[in-house]
């Protein structure tokens, strides 16, 4: 990992100065923006930069013309309706003085006298990450700490007149705070700025359309989904295919040139890498398919799990990779696939009988199923490692939802987690080095629930033990990383997370 350099904040007398100071010319903006300016006087303008292929942003601070403490800074923006979440991962360059920043930033309009929110992280060791405010008619900008110094991820979110900022060192979870804050307006300028003296750089730029509502109930999927593939050595991500509707689970080829994943309709589909492509997949009349289906580890064979209503609910079968008419394998439902043997001769899943969810496996060709936990509440999630030796899954008895493991024939069932979050889908990488897995925060769900459109975490642990850390911050959850998602050379991860329509 590189190391990052942060810039802290201005005080609040330069805050003050600049909120006073004119805004210059506007011009053209890129990317996902539409638009940029200098706020404040200035003796050399400021600018930005964009590079598509690596998803990055640049934003460097004028050259202030001011005397004394009154930074300028450069915005910018793109206007958003509504409620949002903004997040990033941040490096911010200058001349190394303290007290100044890059970071998002939130208006009311571009002069000087308008409202705003500025969240930046602070240069390292130094300052720690802040919110910044100034309500619409005041003359004092406010403040929001955090007590965190050397954050380089940010987040923040509009929730009606609620804004929430969320901000961590990679790897570590947020640390949140709230403020409200009445009368912003319905639009607002939204976008990056980085202040005079210094250069923010902006990558894993996210800008999120989240639910309504609070993602109860939402079995229908309503959102919009970006499929991702992130990079577990730098924890970089790039988005690969956007669709307005849900997609969900995505399984990765045993070569490594597509992806496997559903849509909320109950179709499969292959995704071609190369080509960025979908293509569905011939599943014949089993077109029900949810977010439970797998491949082998020889990638010649996919288990999906599938609605069918007369037989209790979602049924196992087994149907070529390239596509062929499926087998049934389970008799009857509820039946949620989560793995197979790496020797191909069984499936492991979940198996709700007579009220009851617990682990199960079965014969990959049919035959009786195994029972392999019997503790009251839900078990869920079963996985092989490669290696045949433990079939990893997750479970709430513990009174949280937490990742445990077990022999083979359900024997030295052991929990492997034990923090304050719900964690669920332990999926372990092709070289049997690491566990990654999906954390819920409890604030966002019960233990026994994976809803979607929440706040949630991709973990990493070393599968030989060890604390777990943070590889991804998304808005996801429900269909997020329901099924194996590494690559077979273990070095990325595919997952979806979501939005509604925000962007163009």
């Amino acid at each position: 990992m590189k190391t990052n350099t942060f810039m802290a904040f201005s005080v609040c007398a330069s805050l003050c100065a600049l909120l006073c100071l004119p805004v210059q010319a506007q011009t053209a903006a890129p990317g996902i923006f539409i638009g940029e300016a200098d706020i404040g006087p200035t003796a050399r303008p400021g600018s930005s930069g964009h590079a598509p292929q690596g998803g990055s942003y640049t934003v460097k601070g004028p050259l202030s013309a001011a005397t004394g403490n009154q930074p300028a800074f450069h915005f910018l923006y793109r206007k958003i309706k509504g409620d949002f979440i903004l997040y990033a991962r941040i490096a911010a360059n200058g001349n190394g003085a303290p007290q100044r920043s890059a970071g998002w930033m939130i208006r009311t309009a571009l002069d000087k006298d308008a409202a705003y929110l500025s969240l930046s992280a602070g240069e390292k060791e130094k300052a720690e990450a802040m919110l910044r405010y100034k309500k619409a008619g005041a003359s004092v900008p406010g403040t929001v700490r955090t007590g965190l110094t050397g954050a380089d991820v940010l987040q923040l979110e509009r929730k009606g007149d609620t804004f929430t900022l969320r901000v961590a060192r990679f790897g570590m979870p947020f640390i949140t705070r709230k403020l409200s804050l009445p009368g912003m307006g319905e639009e607002l300028y939204t976008g990056l700025y980085a202040e005079s003296g210094d250069t923010g750089i902006f990558r894993d730029l996210r800008i999120i359309a989240p639910h309504p509502g609070d993602g109860k109930g939402e079995s229908g999927m309503t959102l919009g989904s970006r499929l991702e593939l992130l990079d577990v050595g730098t924890g970089d991500r790039e988005i690969v295919y956007r669709v307005p509707y849900s997609i969900q689970a995505p399984n990765w080829t045993k070569d490594g040139q597509a992806l496997i994943f559903n849509d909320n309709s109950g179709s499969m589909y292959r995704f071609d890498l190369s080509a960025r492509k979908p293509e569905r997949l011939n599943t014949s009349h089993v077109n029900h398919n949810n977010n439970d289906h797998v491949l082998s580890f020889d990638g010649t064979m996919l288990g999906l799990s599938s609605n069918v209503k007369e037989a209790g609910g979602s049924v196992i079968f087994t149907v070529p990779a390239t596509g062929g008419e499926p087998r049934q394998i389970t008799p009857g439902g509820p039946s949620y696939l989560h793995g197979w043997s790496p020797d191909g001769k069984f499936l492991v899943f979940c198996g709700e009988r007579k009220g009851e969810f617990d682990v199960y496996k079965i014969p990959a060709g049919g035959g009786r199923e195994i029972r392999l936990t019997r503790t009251k509440g839900l078990d869920d999630g079963p996985e092989y490692t490669p290696d045949g030796k433990y079939i990893y899954f997750n479970s709430v008895r513990s009174g949280s939802m937490q990742i445990w493991r077990m022999r083979p024939d359900g024997s030295g069932q052991e929990q492997v987690t034990d923090d304050g979050f719900n964690n669920w889908f332990p999926h372990i990488s092709p070289d049997g080095h690491w566990v990654v897995f999906l954390s819920f925060p409890k604030e966002e769900a019960a233990p026994d629930s994976h809803p979607p459109y929440k706040h949630v975490y991709l973990r990493l642990m070393p599968l030989s033990g060890g604390k777990p850390r943070v590889l991804a911050y998304l808005y996801g959850g429900q269909g997020s990383i329901n099924t194996p998602s590494w690559s077979p050379d273990s070095k990325k991860i595919a997952f979806i997370s979501n939005s509604g329509p925000i962007l163009p």
